[in-house]
């Protein structure tokens, strides 16, 4: 039990800025383990965004209510995730070789590719968040938890299928040599997570719910899968392996598409 607890302590701690008080410290074997929970993390994330948003909208119009929710959702992230999208955006739009590209992302500062990248998700992200909230009711806001919890799930994915591009390097290499069984484990606790939130809109709605709970808890996964996989093996075929770095711009990227994915679904199902 003491050992679980740590690894889920470790990954809020990793991934958020939950006050977390446990100190079980950040060992490789201890990083490794606590992927299992990376699910869990971004359900939490989704579900305090998803009451944010829930009470911005009963009191603004929808895109301050997107922006204000959008402010807490990279504030319980620490920027963590958009520090990677920037440092990998600064790199991978250099357009220069290999070792050029990856001293780049371990610079520190960050170019005027990486602010542009960042500044374009975040507006993106924001117009996604107010389309949704404009068309939707509050039973369906739980499923914003989908998008957190899948691409989330993807990077423990990326961690276990591509090799690292600096091996033995930075705090990925901690993850090196992760067992695949970690992998699955990974995956069982972000279905499940998804059916628990996909069930919460039918709650309030009824069958009304269905086609959208339906439609987001199958193609979500999906879409998941398959953005994340073709972004890995370029990135990968370029770089020759992914690093810390990379599994931030994957988990950025695959959140602003499942986004935009949910809120095609809402318009056309709803």
């Amino acid at each position: 039990m003491s050992e679980r607890r740590d690894a889920a302590g470790a990954a809020f701690q990793f991934l958020s800025r939950f006050p977390v008080k446990s100190q079980p410290g950040f060992s490789p074997e201890l990083l490794k383990r606590s992927v299992v929970y990376y699910p869990l993390v971004g359900a939490a994330i989704g579900l305090c965004t998803a009451l944010c948003a829930a009470a911005a909208t009963l009191l603004l119009p929808p895109l301050p209510a997107a922006v204000i929710t959008l402010i807490l959702w990279v504030g319980l992230t620490g920027g963590l995730h958009l520090d990677g999208w920037m440092d990998s955006a600064d790199a991978l739009l250099s357009y220069r070789p290999r070792e050029r590209m990856l001293e780049i992302m371990k610079d520190s500062r960050v170019g005027a590719m990486g602010v542009l990248a960042c500044v374009l998700l975040l507006m993106l992200k924001a117009s996604l968040l107010a389309a949704l909230l404009e068309g939707s009711s509050l039973f369906e806001l739980p499923l914003l938890l989908l998008p957190l919890i899948w691409s989330r799930w993807f990077m423990v994915r990326a961690m276990s299928r591509w090799p690292l591009a600096r091996a033995g390097e930075g705090l990925a290499g901690s993850f090196a040599g992760m067992p695949p069984l970690l992998e699955r484990r990974a995956l069982l606790s972000a279905a499940l997570l998804s059916l628990a939130a996909g069930a919460l809109p039918a709650l309030g709605e009824g069958t009304a719910a269905w086609p959208l709970q339906l439609a987001a808890v199958l193609l979500l996964p999906g879409a998941a899968w398959i953005c994340g996989t073709l972004a890995a093996r370029r990135i990968s075929s370029r770089l020759g392996g992914l690093t810390g770095d990379i599994y931030g711009a994957l988990n950025e990227l695959l959140e602003a598409a499942l986004l935009l994915l949910l809120v095609l679904l809402q318009h056309n199902l709803m």
